[in-house]
């Protein structure tokens, strides 16, 4: 990979049934992701094709299927669950994902709690040498 850029798809808000409480699971909530996939758009921009690049819009509904799916107790679960499977879109050589869950159920006052992994590798390491 030549060039590492970035496309980033923020603030998708999907309602999910996620938590360690048994409130959580039967009542639900709106989880907030953001990732951020790390790509070579070289292509894309110059054939000016879709087909040159990750489709944003699939990666969003792939990332809404996840979240609105099977329950999971941890952000650390549902988080990783996303970035498996943004990293089976071609062309997707690392991803960063981040779960906001901004009612969590914590008795204080807060903006937010949230969860961000990477997963994958930006670069390949070049071929051992023969001895």
């Amino acid at each position: 990979m030549d060039h590492v850029d970035e496309i980033a798809l923020t603030g998708l808000r999907v309602f999910g049934h996620h938590g360690v409480f048994d409130h959580e699971r039967r009542d639900g909530q709106e989880f907030i992701v953001d990732a951020r996939l790390y790509v070579d758009t070289a292509a894309a921009a110059a054939s000016d094709d879709v087909a040159d690049t990750v489709h944003y819009g699939e990666v969003a509904e792939r990332i809404a299927a996840i979240v609105a799916g099977e329950p999971v107790n941890l952000l650390e679960t549902l988080a990783q669950r996303i970035a498996d499977a943004v990293l089976t879109f071609a062309g997707v050589r690392m991803v960063a994902v981040t779960v906001h869950k901004p009612q969590a159920p914590i008795p204080l006052t807060f903006s937010g709690v949230s969860v961000t992994i990477r997963r994958g590798t930006l670069f390949t390491p070049a071929p051992e040498e023969p001895a």
